[in-house]
């Protein structure tokens, strides 16, 4: 059965923007499976909605996913917390607000409230995947999860250079989760999309976890005039909805 399970969650990670319909001879190649089991595993998850085949026998990701995501999304009520907090920054500095999860070593983006200046942000939104090491949000989301789940991800996903000023070493990433960790927040200064600069911060529950960042994405020749403005309003933002939640600390970085 786990073997199954793992089986369903590599056929649905075939799936992306770029290569968005599989057929059953291109997944038996992808994942080295026989073709009858290939074509077991789609026609299961047709069946069930994740998948739908077209009349040309290929498969895409189905509706189903669509509606499972809009109740993942109504029932984290700490997300409507953190909308708040985006909806009064982005209404105070214009630039674009988001808000992301880590979820098997990428970053997901679960919210984003678009600037109303006049550098819209094209490579994000809700749903959209992203490299973890790359990102003021994923540099926040890495720092709190254990070293060797870092490792572990850089294993599988490796540390792609977006940009020319993209982390690429394990030895740097590591000294700069340390950083954000001792110090609260992260920089991306042109990391993942030229002349773009973003900071971010953690939001965490009432346990302590950190379960979501939020950061502002801002031009570059913006965000250096306003650096450190924008460093205080994020951490502020993301203190009010961890307070919200429940948490509590004497301390915040300041």
């Amino acid at each position: 059965m786990l073997g199954t399970l793992e089986k369903v969650g590599q056929v649905l990670a075939l799936f992306t923007r770029e290569h968005p319909e599989w057929g059953v001879t291109e997944v038996a190649r992808a994942l080295d499976l026989p073709k009858s089991s290939a074509h077991a595993l789609l026609a299961t998850l047709s069946h069930i909605g994740l998948l739908k085949r077209n009349r040309k026998g290929r498969y895409r990701i189905g509706w189903r996913v669509l509606a499972l995501s809009q109740i993942l999304l109504s029932t984290s009520s700490w997300r409507e917390e953190a909308r708040k907090a985006m909806e009064d920054l982005v209404a105070r500095y214009g630039e674009t607000a988001h808000l992301a999860v880590l979820e098997c070593g990428r970053v997901i983006y679960v919210e984003k409230l678009e600037g109303t200046r006049a550098v819209k942000v094209a490579t994000t939104g809700v749903g959209v995947e992203l490299p973890a090491h790359c990102s003021a949000v994923g540099k926040v989301l890495l720092a709190h999860r254990p070293w060797e789940e870092v490792l572990e991800i850089v294993r599988e996903k490796g540390l792609p250079p977006l940009t020319p000023n993209t982390i690429t070493s394990l030895d740097e990433l590591g000294t700069e989760l340390k950083a954000v960790r001792a110090r609260g927040y992260a920089y991306d200064i042109e990391e993942a999309v030229p002349e773009l600069c973003c900071v971010a911060a953690p939001i965490r529950d009432a346990t302590g976890e950190v379960i979501a960042a939020m950061s502002l994405s801002v031009p570059f020749y913006r965000f250096q005039q306003m650096k450190e403005e924008y460093r205080r309003a994020i951490l502020e933002a993301t203190r009010t909805v961890s307070e919200r939640l429940g948490y509590v600390e004497e301390t915040w970085t300041r």
